[in-house]
């Protein structure tokens, strides 16, 4: 099998979206990459059900349907009777041992490729906002040790100008 792209990274991006905290992919998104009609990805589905449990797999509700259409301009979607089933990255690879096709085992290669990358960059960007977090404390640390030092400098400086009397040493004078 070949370990060339099948399909341009961005368009399989394109298709994964942000639903419940997960990332998920329609399952219209799914049979337009594998190349097969809707109805038939979701019949093969329904006839390995234990292969997809909640985890891998869920139907949207009308509302989390309704709103992912409004922010979507894409007119893919019409005519759709309920709303579509979701397909975790687990339930993405769970496809491919549904659906026996070479096409379909190419494109679930280059899916969970592209969720390992998108996995990656999260924790990188992660690590990212732990550092800038701890150099924000360490400047806000500073700041607040700069501060202390005015504030000395200043007392210095108050009582150079405003010396108190020294008490003399010595023999009293009479």
């Amino acid at each position: 099998m070949s370990d060339k792209l099948t399909i341009p990274e961005e368009i399989v991006i394109s298709k994964i979206y942000y639903i419940r905290e997960l990332k998920v992919m329609l399952d219209s998104d799914l049979a337009e990459l594998y190349e097969v009609e809707t109805r038939v990805l979701n019949q093969q589905v329904k006839r390995n059900q234990d292969r997809f449990p909640d985890d891998f797999m869920f139907q949207l509700t009308e509302t989390e349907w309704e709103l992912l259409k409004s922010q979507n301009t894409s007119p893919t979607w019409g005519g759709r009777r309920k709303p579509p089933y979701a397909f975790t990255e687990h339930g993405v690879l769970m496809l491919s041992s549904v659906l026996n096709s070479k096409k379909a085992i190419a494109v679930n290669i280059q899916i969970m490729r592209i969720f390992t990358k998108l996995r990656e960059m999260l924790t990188d960007n992660l690590h990212l906002k732990l550092e800038i977090e701890e150099i924000k404390k360490k400047l806000s640390n500073q700041s607040k040790n700069i501060e202390l030092v005015f504030n000395y400098l200043d007392e210095l400086v108050d009582k150079k100008e405003n010396p108190e009397p020294r008490k003399q040493i010595g023999y009293k004078k009479q």
